[in-house]
């Protein structure tokens, strides 16, 4: 809703746009208008003014229903001609912002009603995850999807994808002609993918107990953040062109064993998880996760992806680092005072939003002396009269207007979860799972550093923080 707000105030929003709430409990418009002005003071980033809010809470109405009742879906069908008698043809995007366990009968009831089919105007759907619990459940949800809409009509969100940041990737790698000769493994060591969290699960432990940080959070967003960063170049800016390329790089990444995949991973907890309330006793759901992956294509055979996410770690980040290769032959040499470091490009997304590049140069009147130096873009210098917008306002206007470019393949949720599957199938077949405990406020297990330091790395941060494990 506060995207939708600040969409409206931007008058960024489709002119004669309603907005329809449905759900089960009792209440009357003007109760649901008050429950949203709330709601988007309370959550809202940008500025809330009451005038402005009084012209778009006219937009806003409630019908209460089940979302497991057909009949209901028969009501809200009728409620929703009222809106469309001024509108030829009338366009529908329905939005499940709902728990995933009725993803299947909300899709199959809008179908059944009728809802959902298309007579003249367009249908489409906005689906939020968690999109199945393993690959199974996965592409069951895919083909009760697809009874009802074509693919062409389905936006999976991940909001991570909506990000200023993450959209400048692509402009990054494809924009600056520098750069694209390097991006490959004739140039490149290693990637680093970070998305640390310094809070803990707070109010949401119950889910999260469910779930863990690998469906929370490896096999959507850190995967999504991997696509973007060795994705071939597309052909255009098409939306089937993009998740093409991203997709090829998910069905690229290496299959394992089992075996190999815990061989591959490191988990944790951090201290005081059991304490949280709503985790059941003895949990052991990991709430860190640290992956060495490899890509198996030209571009990228070889080079070893680190991806690493936990709560209650030492800052909240998140930020791709690209350790560049060492020069063929070195003709200076590290000493005590005088260090050769490898070229890093770090892409920070947040919350420092920017990019790094650290080179190494001469320190004056020192001999041949070294040292690095980072040269810094920040958004918030460059652009000081432009707040950055929430993903969520992007992707909406992109449903609204029909340009998927930025939401989820059916093919990419499934490729996603065929690579963490042997992990989690591991982790639940393993009687007693090797689950490392951290301290908060740490860089998670420290035994997650071997991961990198089998190929003789270490982890890192160029956003003024170190990223060892503690």
């Amino acid at each position: 809703m506060p995207a939708l707000f600040q969409l409206g105030c931007k008058s960024r929003l489709p002119e004669g746009l309603s907005i329809v709430a449905f759900a089960r409990p009792e209440m009357t418009n003007d109760a649901y208008r008050d429950l949203m002005w709330d709601s988007v003071r309370e959550f809202g980033d940008l500025a809330v003014r009451r005038d402005e809010w009084r012209m778009f809470e006219q937009r806003l109405s409630y019908v209460s229903g089940d979302l497991t009742r057909l009949d209901d879906f028969v009501s809200l069908k009728r409620d929703l001609l009222d809106f469309e008698e001024d509108f030829r043809p009338p366009n529908c995007l329905f939005y499940l912002s709902i728990a995933p366990q009725f993803f299947e009968s909300t899709i199959h009831n809008l179908g059944a009603s009728g809802i959902a089919t298309e007579e003249g105007g367009w249908r489409r759907v906005v689906i939020e995850k968690p999109y199945g619990r393993d690959l199974d459940s996965a592409q069951r949800l895919n083909l009760a999807v697809g009874d009802v809409f074509r693919e062409d009509q389905v936006y999976r969100i991940d909001h991570y994808l909506g990000k200023e940041t993450v959209q400048n990737l692509l402009v990054f790698r494809f924009a600056n002609g520098i750069f694209q000769p390097l991006w490959s493994r004739d140039h490149i060591d290693s990637v680093q993918i970070t998305v640390s969290e310094s809070v803990s699960v707070g109010d949401r432990a119950g889910y999260y107990d469910q779930s863990g940080v690998v469906r929370d959070m490896v096999q959507n967003h850190l995967l999504q953040l991997l696509t973007m960063v060795a994705m071939d170049p597309p052909g255009d800016l098409g939306a089937e062109s993009v998740r093409g390329k991203k997709a090829e790089v998910l069905k690229a990444i290496r299959t394992v064993t089992d075996g190999e995949a815990l061989e591959n991973t490191v988990l944790g907890q951090y201290r005081g998880y059991l304490e949280e309330n709503g985790v059941a006793p003895g949990s052991r759901t990991p709430t860190y996760a640290a992956l060495r992956l490899y890509i198996d294509n030209w571009r990228w055979q070889g080079v070893p992806f680190y991806l690493r996410t936990g709560k209650s770690m030492a800052v909240k980040a998140t930020e791709i680092l690209i350790r560049f290769r060492r020069p063929a032959h070195m003709l200076f040499e590290s000493t005590p005072d005088s260090q050769v470091s490898p070229n890093i490009l770090s892409l920070c997304l947040q919350p420092d939003e920017g990019v790094h590049l650290k080179f190494d140069v001469k320190v004056p009147d020192k001999g041949l002396m070294l040292r690095s130096q980072d040269m810094e873009f920040h958004y918030e210098s460059a652009f000081k009269d432009q707040a950055i917008p929430e993903a969520y306002e992007l992707l909406i206007r992109d449903a609204l207007q029909g340009d998927a470019s930025l939401f989820i393949r059916s093919d990419h949720i499934e490729e996603a979860w065929r690579i963490v599957d042997p992990l989690l199938q591991a982790w639940d077949a393993t009687s007693n799972p090797d689950l490392r405990i951290y301290e908060p406020g740490s860089w998670g297990p420290k035994e997650a550093d071997r991961l990198l330091a089998d190929n003789g790395h270490v982890w890192q941060l160029a956003c003024g923080q170190h990223g060892a494990a503690d």
